[in-house]
């Protein structure tokens, strides 16, 4: 019988990873299961509330548990110091998604805005950076088809820079995650 009280999806640049908690409001039973992986696992425990940190990944996450009344507990996910919603919404500036279809096969393609490190499929990729006329591009190769991502200034200060993914000089757009 699982005891299965919260599952939460986390993006990171080397891809979504899906967060599971089992807590057991009788004996105090913890799991917490990464991609379907246990990564903790405390099978009695006379204390039902409090936190449990670990990592995903290089990311540091809590999970805290807290008694809402009688034998009610409210589960919440910190990630890297934030709630797990200003946590989506840092990574939504951070980080530009596209995914794209090659070869049939879908491609996840992050690029770490901060960094400029380019990922696909989880795997950070060699780049080599370019000006250009309008901008900057970066180059860098998904299975054999050559891709680049343009910056763009829009001239705005409000808006920054635009950034675009070509794959074999086809604009993919940008997912929604």
């Amino acid at each position: 019988m699982s005891d299965l009280v919260a599952t939460w999806d986390i993006s990171l640049s080397d891809g979504i990873h899906t967060i599971e908690f089992e807590h057991g409001t009788t004996t105090g039973k913890r799991i917490i299961r990464v991609d379907g992986k246990d990564i903790y696992r405390q099978d009695w425990m006379f204390k039902l509330v409090g936190r449990e940190h670990f990592q995903v990944g290089k990311t540091k996450c809590v999970i805290s548990i807290d008694a809402v009344s009688g034998f009610s507990y409210e589960y919440t996910l910190e990630v890297n110091g934030k709630p797990l919603k200003k946590f989506k919404e840092n990574q939504s500036k951070i980080m530009k998604t596209w995914v794209v279809y090659v070869a049939g096969n879908g491609m996840r393609v992050v690029l770490e805005k901060d960094t400029l490190d380019v990922w696909v499929n989880g795997t950070k990729v060699d780049t080599t950076g370019e000006f250009v006329d309008d901008g900057t591009e970066t180059h860098f190769e998904i299975g054999n088809h050559p891709a680049y991502i343009k910056a763009v200034t829009t001239g705005k200060r409000r808006d920054g820079i635009v950034h675009q993914l070509f794959v074999d000089g086809i604009e993919i757009p940008l997912a929604k995650e």
